[in-house]
C-alpha cells in the first residue's frame, strides 16, 4: 500500500472531524457566542453549503494545475479556515472560518479520490479509495468522541486548534509521500473536464448518491431524538452507540470498496438494498434495544459501503476527465445530507413521531435503488455490441 495513501487519509481525518465535532460542541459554542442552539446550528448548515460551493467552484478552477500542489493549496485552506475558527471573537467570523474551511473539502475528497487511484493499480482503484475515506470514518469513529471531550474540558476552540494541527501534519504527509502522476495528463482543460457531463451515466451516478446518501442521512439526523424518545436509551448512552454506527462506517467503507474492485455496480445494487432492508427493520423495531444496536452497526456498514463504489463509478463513466465529476460527487454527498435532513425534518414537524425519519429515508434509500437498477441496465445496453456492430465486425 502506498504511503501517499496514508496521507490523504489524514487529511479526510481532519476534514471529516471538522465536519461532525461542531454537533457535539454546539452547547458550548451558543454560549460562547452568546446565540441559541439554533443559531449555532447554522455552522453546520453554512459548513455543508461551503462544500457543496468548493467541490464544483474550486476543482473546476484549478482543473488545469498539478494535482498535488492543489491539495497541498486545499490542506493550507483547511488550516487556515479551523485556525480562523479557533481565534473567531464572535459568531460572524466563527461562521465564515467554517465556511472557509469547508470550501476545500469537496475538492479534497474529489481531487484526493483522482490522486488515489492513480496511486495503485487500475484493479485497485475502489480499494484506493476506501482507504482515504478510511480517514473519514475513523473521524466518526474515534475523532468525533475524543474532540468533544476535549472541548468540553478544555473549551471548544482547543478542539479545534487540534483540527488545524492534524491539517499540518496532513500537510507534511502529502507534501513527503504523495508522488505526483509521471503521466502527461496531470494539467487538464476545464472544457474537458466539464464533457464528463454529457455522460448519461454521470448524472445517473449523481442521483445515486444525493437519494442513498440522502435515505440514510434522513435517519441518521434525527437518530439522537429516535435512540431516547422511542428505544429508551438515556442520553448519556448516545455517544458510545454512535460509537457503534461509526464502526460499521469503517467495516462497510473497507468491505464496500473491494467488492465494488470486482463489480461495482452490483456492489452497489446489493449494498442499497440492504440498506433498504435495514432501514425498514429499524422502524419496526426501533422500540427494541438489542435491534436498535444491531441496526445501528449494519446501517452505517451498508451505507457508507457504498461510497467507494459511487465514487469509483462516477470516475470511469467520467472517462478522461475524471476531476470535476469526483468532486461533483462529493457535492451530491452533502445535498443528499440535506435532504435527509430536510425530509425527516418534515416527517416531525408533521407530528408522525421519531420512527418517521426512518420511513422517509427508507423511501428516499428505495428510489437509489430504482435509480441504480436503470443505471445498471442501460450501462449494459450500452456495453453490449448491436447486431448490425457483430454483423460487420464478423464480415
Amino acid at each position: 500500500m502506498p504511503l501517499g495513501l496514508i496521507a490523504l487519509a489524514i487529511g479526510a481525518f481532519g476534514i471529516g472531524l471538522t465536519e461532525f465535532v461542531i454537533m457535539g460542541l454546539l452547547p458550548e459554542v451558543a454560549t460562547d457566542f452568546g446565540v441559541t442552539e439554533a443559531t449555532a446550528g447554522w455552522l453546520i448548515s453554512g459548513y455543508a453549503l461551503g462544500v457543496v460551493v468548493g467541490a464544483l467552484v474550486l476543482t473546476a478552477a484549478t482543473t488545469r494545475l498539478p494535482r498535488k500542489p492543489v491539495l497541498l493549496g486545499l490542506v493550507v485552506l483547511f488550516i487556515a479556515g479551523n485556525a480562523l475558527t479557533a481565534l473567531a471573537p464572535g459568531y460572524t467570523t466563527a461562521m465564515i472560518g467554517r465556511i472557509v474551511a469547508a470550501l476545500c473539502h469537496g475538492a479534497f475528497f474529489g481531487i484526493g479520490s483522482v490522486v488515489a487511484a492513480e496511486l495503485v493499480a487500475p484493479e485497485k482503484k475502489a480499494r484506493a479509495i476506501a482507504i482515504m475515506f478510511t480517514g473519514l470514518t475513523a473521524a466518526n469513529v474515534f475523532g468525533v468522541p475524543f474532540g468533544t471531550f476535549l472541548g468540553q474540558q478544555l473549551g471548544w476552540r482547543a478542539t479545534f486548534w487540534a483540527i488545524s494541527a492534524i491539517g499540518v501534519v496532513a500537510f507534511a504527509g502529502i507534501a513527503l509521500l504523495v508522488q505526483a502522476p509521471r503521466t502527461s495528463g496531470d494539467a487538464v482543460s476545464l472544457r474537458r473536464e466539464l464533457s464528463a457531463f454529457r455522460s448519461v451515466q454521470v448524472w445517473l451516478s449523481l442521483t445515486v448518491t444525493v437519494l442513498a446518501y440522502g435515505g440514510m442521512f434522513g435517519a441518521f439526523t434525527y437518530i439522537a431524538y429516535t435512540l431516547t424518545g422511542v428505544t429508551g436509551f438515556s442520553a448519556s448512552a448516545v455517544p458510545w452507540l454512535l460509537v457503534l454506527f461509526g464502526i460499521g462506517l469503517v467495516a462497510g467503507n473497507v468491505v464496500g470498496g473491494r467488492l465494488a474492485d470486482r463489480a461495482v455496480d452490483r456492489t452497489l445494487l446489493a449494498f442499497i438494498a440492504a440498506l433498504v432492508v435495514v432501514l425498514v427493520l429499524f422502524g419496526l423495531l426501533a422500540w427494541s434495544q438489542p435491534a436498535t444496536i444491531a441496526v445501528l452497526v449494519l446501517m452505517g456498514a451498508f451505507g457508507f459501503g457504498t461510497v467507494p463504489g459511487l465514487q469509483s463509478r462516477i470516475m470511469h463513466y467520467a472517462g478522461g476527465a475524471p476531476t470535476l465529476a469526483s468532486g461533483a460527487n462529493i457535492g451530491a454527498f452533502n445535498v443528499g445530507n440535506a435532504l435527509g435532513a430536510w425530509a425527516g425534518g418534515i416527517g416531525i414537524a408533521a407530528g408522525l413521531g421519531y420512527t418517521s425519519p426512518i420511513w422517509i429515508g427508507a423511501a428516499i434509500t428505495a428510489s437509489a435503488l430504482v435509480v441504480m437498477a436503470v443505471a445498471t441496465v442501460t450501462a449494459r445496453s450500452a456495453a453490449r455490441p448491436t447486431t448490425a456492430t457483430l454483423t460487420a465486425v464478423t464480415a
